[in-house]
């Protein structure tokens, strides 16, 4: 999987890459799927959601620039890869899921497998996180047509947000660094997303 991100896509995060050696992908992924652990697509994990293909959780997370003393919120726990991901890079992870079911689970799974600093709220994602705020880096793991305003105001100032923003299927990559009161914003490739469900 990962010698495939490195060949196939040409991204050499060696930091980013050495981490998703360490998380054991097939521990996210139903039972019934777990052939599909290593394979670089996308895996449903019910209630019409998602686990990312590896390549999307790299880059993803490769453009957080993540240095280890960092707070962040994600926005779409599902089965908790991300956020395993993530707990290796970052001083402390919080992370919002709708579905209650799912949240429950990944808080069980994350918990059996070790994963200490990372904290789950059911909860509506595009309200973020706001008596955990405020947030070195937020990342949106569900496609949105516009960032919810609310992840802004919960973003430090020099903070960084990633979210798949766009109409339809079709997303643009895009990377919001807080900068004086105003949005800087760097466009990358198109990806493939579920929505983010709001109210």
């Amino acid at each position: 999987m990962v010698e495939e991100i490195k060949t196939v896509y040409g991204l050499k995060d060696a930091k980013v890459l050495s981490v998703m050696l360490k998380v054991p992908r097939e521990e996210f992924i139903p039972a019934n799927l777990r052939y599909l652990a290593y394979d670089d697509g996308p895996v449903t994990i019910g209630y019409d959601q998602t686990i990312s293909q590896p390549y999307t959780v790299a880059f993803m997370t490769h453009l957080l620039n993540l240095q280890g003393s960092e707070t962040v919120l994600e926005i779409g726990t599902g089965f908790g890869y991300q956020a395993a991901v993530l707990s290796f890079l970052a001083k402390k992870v919080f992370t919002v899921e709708r579905i209650k079911p799912l949240a429950l689970a990944a808080k069980e799974r994350l918990k059996k497998l070790g994963y200490k600093n990372v904290e789950i709220r059911v909860g509506q994602g595009e309200e973020g996180w706001r008596e955990k705020a405020p947030f070195d880096v937020i990342l949106v793991t569900a496609g949105v047509e516009k960032t919810p305003r609310a992840l802004f105001d919960q973003l430090k100032e020099g903070g960084i947000l990633v979210a798949p923003v766009g109409k339809g299927m079709n997303k643009k990559m895009i990377k919001f660094i807080k900068k004086s009161k105003r949005i800087i914003k760097r466009q990358f490739g198109i990806f493939h997303f579920v929505p983010l469900i709001e109210k």
